[in-house]
Order: structure tokens, then C-alpha cells, then sequence
């Protein structure tokens, strides 16, 4: 409901506003600052973008939680279409979205209302096709040969020797694990 008030309420306002600016300073400084606040967000959006990427890539890299760059990516994505919106009071909504402490606090404001009923990753024991599989007795066991071999015997100039029955594999890593 209160998006159908939300859809409702915005293009009033934003026509409210522009009548009342349009009426104290002219219709073409009105069209000016549109324009203006529209070519200065999108900077604004590309500079915080990259260096929001760049901390996403960042964690990425070390395994570290994605989830705080992705939000404030979301929240950066959000402001660049409000700000090329024509509007004055989608501008400012923008351009607020635009403060990293404005995006930290709405985090955590969003975060004390907001429940996770559930979570699934990957297609390990608890993925997608968890429900299809039948369950796996207490006992069970995976049978598999294996060779120990310390650093000192994998130099890291060369490759590993490897037997001949051994498989190669067939793509590159991920980068989630560690070769």
C-alpha cells in the first residue's frame, strides 16, 4: 500500500516544486538546475561506484563479507536513478543517498527491521536440491586414496609431477579456493 502512495505522492510533489521554483526564479534557470543536479550526481554516482567496486573486489579477494559493498552499491544504483530523474525532490532524495553515513545509517536502520528467514548458498547439504536428495545415514563412508607431500617436494617455479591416472582439470579456479 504504501508503494501506491509512494507512486502517487512523488509526481506531486516533484510538480509542486516545480511550479513554485519555476514561479521564484524562471522556467530556464528551473531547466538549469535540473540538468545540473543530473550531470553532477552522475559524476558523483561514477566516483562512489568505482570505489564501492573496488572494496567489492576487494573482499572478494580476501573471502571477507560482500554484503556491506553490495548495499551501498544498491543504495549508489538507486541514487543515480533518482537523480536523473527530473525532479527536485527525487534530487535531494539522490543526493542524500549519495552520503556514505546517510547509506550507513538507513543500513542500519533497514537491518533492526528486516529478518532473514533463510539462507542458501552454493549446493552443498543445505542447497538448492537439498529437498531432492534423500538423507544420508549416520555411518556412512566416502572411500578415497590420497599421497601427503610437503612444500619442500612442490617447487614453486615448476609444475607438480603428476601420475599419469590423475585428471586435470577441465576449467580455471574460481578464486575461492586455494590451489
Amino acid at each position: 500500500m504504501w508503494l501506491l502512495a509512494a507512486f502517487i505522492a512523488v509526481p506531486l510533489i516533484e510538480i509542486a516544486l516545480f511550479i513554485q521554483v519555476g514561479g521564484w526564479i524562471g522556467l530556464w534557470p528551473t531547466l538549469g538546475i535540473v540538468i545540473a543536479t543530473a550531470v553532477a550526481g552522475t559524476w558523483a554516482v561514477r566516483s562512489q561506484g568505482r570505489a564501492t567496486l573496488d572494496d567489492l573486489r576487494k573482499r572478494f579477494n580476501t573471502l571477507g563479507d560482500p554484503s556491506e559493498p553490495l548495499a551501498h552499491g544498491a543504495m549508489i544504483l538507486f541514487s543515480g536513478a533518482l537523480l536523473l530523474t527530473p525532479g527536485f525532490f527525487t534530487d535531494a532524495v539522490g543526493l542524500l543517498l549519495l552520503v556514505p553515513s546517510v547509506r550507513v545509517a538507513l543500513m542500519r536502520w533497514l537491518g533492526r527491521r528486516i529478518e532473514v528467514q533463510r539462507f542458501e548458498m552454493g549446493t552443498g547439504p543445505a542447497g538448492p536440491n537439498a529437498a531432492r536428495r534423500p538423507p544420508r545415514a549416520q555411518g556412512d563412508v566416502i572411500d578415497g586414496e590420497w599421497e601427503r607431500v610437503s612444500r619442500e617436494d612442490m617447487p614453486h617455479d615448476e609444475p607438480a609431477q603428476e601420475s599419469p591416472s590423475a585428471k586435470r582439470p577441465t576449467h580455471q579456479g574460481s578464486g575461492w579456493t586455494r590451489h
